[in-house]
């Protein structure tokens, strides 16, 4: 990949991931959750397994497809999860994207020590600031009195929070060498299966193909569970987990500008104020060392 390239990787990898908060609002109108991402999932596996095998790619070692599963339960099992049965329990996406740009603090901190990873002074700036940013949007978002929160939807976002850092750190430590196609396609099968079996327990509402379903569907597969992830995957073969995670602080602003646009949830100065301080924080967390 070119260097340009390169460094447009991150930034466009937000904008794509930030449009997931509202798939989520969208798919799960006409679907049960856990049915939605299970389908999503699936296809998204067949899709992969089929350019992976088609173009002769390198298979993984069955501790690589191990790693693979446990990493993917996490990034996708229960993140994705967790995020959309808040949503459809009546959080508002731009909420459910704010509580799940809290895990990058998480990562930093649980990846210094259990992968020894390093940051520089300016990076953990980076990281407070991304934090700020956040929190300056979640002050938004309470001031315009259009949170509308329960406990299950609020302990589901949390879960989803902890399911994202820690496949994202399994994936930093265990994941580096495992082969990009195949290795997700594990990820999606896995999680897949789990979220089907979560479904089945769960009484889920089942999928109601409508044009909306199916188009948030379609955008799901391709934009988010290809592209977008895709995209995080490569970047944590070559960055630090905390600087990847970083990230993650940009969506929550990114989606509460998209649900006011798309849902009309409603959108303050503050927000784009915590956007703006999210971007700092996010800029100094990939700063390149002198």
């Amino acid at each position: 990949m070119s260097t340009g390239a390169a460094a447009a990787a991150p930034w466009l990898f937000v904008v794509l991931w930030s449009t997931g908060f509202v798939v989520a609002r969208y798919g799960t109108e006409d679907a049960g959750p856990l049915t939605f991402l299970a389908i999503r999932l699936a296809i998204a596996a067949l899709v992969l397994g089929g350019i992976a095998a088609a173009t002769g790619s390198e298979r993984p070692t069955r501790r690589q497809a191990v790693a693979a599963g446990v990493s993917g339960l996490g990034m996708h099992a229960v993140y994705l999860g967790g995020v959309f049965l808040a949503i459809s329990w009546g959080m508002p996406s731009g909420i459910g994207a704010l509580i799940a740009g809290l895990h990058p603090v998480i990562t930093a901190v649980a990846a210094r020590g259990l992968l020894h990873e390093r940051l520089r002074r300016v990076q953990w700036a980076g990281v407070a600031l991304g934090f700020a940013g956040v929190i300056v949007v979640v002050v938004d978002r309470l001031l315009a009195k259009s949170v509308g929160l329960t406990l299950g939807a609020l302990l589901a976002a949390g879960l989803s929070v902890v399911g994202m850092s820690a496949g994202t750190l399994v994936q930093r430590r265990h994941g580096n060498s495992t082969p990009l196609l195949w290795g997700t396609a594990t990820q999606y099968l896995v999680s897949s299966v789990a979220l089907g079996l979560a479904a089945t327990l769960h009484a889920d509402e089942g999928f109601t193909p409508t044009a909306r379903s199916l188009f948030a569907l379609a955008w799901a597969v391709v934009v988010l569970s290809i592209a977008a992830v895709l995209i995080m995957l490569w970047l944590l073969q070559r960055e630090a987990a905390a600087k990847v995670s970083s990230l993650f602080f940009l969506t929550p602003a990114l989606s509460a500008i998209e649900g006011a646009i798309l849902f009309g949830e409603q959108l303050g100065p503050l927000a784009l104020i915590g956007l703006a301080i999210a971007l700092a924080g996010v800029a100094l967390t990939l700063r390149p060392a002198r």
